[in-house]
């Protein structure tokens, strides 16, 4: 780890993500600068990402950027509206930051660039690592336009890293956020089959995985942010009901799942991506947490011991 303070910008820090990163940045002695949308206050950096807005004399003197920013996926269904939303927030705002960090003359070093594990798309039981090429439907296209998008950055010598993270748990957001008052009431089970593979990872260890890709200067690309221990849906549903001391044996069928959220069934509830931290164990991190039972206990606040 550095043990110079970084100057670091990053962007949807109002985020599940971006929240909990820049409470570790600054804590750690960093100094930390939101770009936000609106009115900014304080050391926050205005950017309009939609309108090309962006001056790059607020990131001189930085170190990092981290962005995180782009619309959710899982607000609404998709129609042609928000699939436009979702495509344009990820590649203007995305092009915006890498071209401004390119057009500089002292420039940030390190752009690391949210994108998910979507991008490989929907593979049954196939083992994914970094090597694996992108996958087909909406989510992996637009994985593929979100990476593309910092291509300028790239030209420009600017060590670039693709954050393509998988199910973050949290309470506090997200899609264990979603499940929890469903099997807090007894009434979870598996989605569609339950075997579709559910890449985890804490929200604690999201963090220290960002910090490590910032610190290690030999990582730049796609890099996969999930836990070494994935799981099946059924396996998840288990262990969550579990944990809860709750039963989670009511199935939602697939059929279901498509009435109520449309295309986004097929092309995330129901998709399978069992998915590898390749990079991030042969460059040496360490996880927090690697078994689902002991992680969902710890971060639920449930130490009391649960049986198997």
């Amino acid at each position: 780890m550095s043990t110079t303070p970084l100057k670091i910008v990053v962007s949807g820090a109002s985020g599940l993500i971006g929240r909990a990163l820049c409470a570790r940045l600054a804590a750690r002695g960093d100094v930390v600068r939101r770009l936000v949308r609106g009115e900014a206050k304080g050391s926050d950096i205005r950017w309009e990402p939609t309108n090309g807005v962006l001056d790059a004399a607020s990131l001189e003197g930085t170190d990092v950027v981290v962005h995180l920013a782009g619309e959710p996926i899982a607000d609404g269904r998709w129609n042609a509206a928000k699939k436009r939303k979702i495509l344009d927030s990820r590649e203007l705002g995305t092009r915006l930051i890498a071209e401004t960090m390119a057009g500089m003359k002292r420039r940030p070093r390190v752009l690391v660039s949210a994108a998910a594990i979507g991008i490989y798309g929907s593979r049954g039981d196939e083992v994914l690592s970094e090597r694996s090429p992108p996958g087909s439907g909406f989510l992996a296209d637009a994985c593929r336009l979100w990476e593309r998008s910092t291509e300028a950055a790239e030209r420009a010598g600017i060590r670039v890293v693709h954050l393509r993270i998988g199910l973050v748990l949290d309470p506090a957001g997200g899609a264990l956020r979603a499940m929890l008052p469903v099997f807090k009431m007894g009434l979870g089970g598996r989605l569609g089959s339950g075997c579709q593979w559910m890449s985890w990872i804490t929200l604690a260890d999201t963090i220290g995985a960002i910090e490590h890709v910032i610190e290690r200067e030999e990582l730049s690309g796609p890099v996969n942010i999930v836990g070494p221990a994935p799981v099946t849906n059924s396996e998840f549903a288990r262990t969550l009901g579990r944990v809860l001391g709750r039963p989670a044996v009511l199935p939602a069928p697939a059929w279901a799942l498509r009435l109520v959220v449309g295309e986004m069934a097929d092309e995330a509830v129901l998709a399978s991506a069992r998915v590898m931290p390749t990079r991030l164990q042969t460059t040496g991190f360490s996880y927090v947490e690697n078994d689902l039972q002991t992680a969902l206990a710890g971060i639920l606040h449930l130490r009391r011991p649960v049986t198997s």
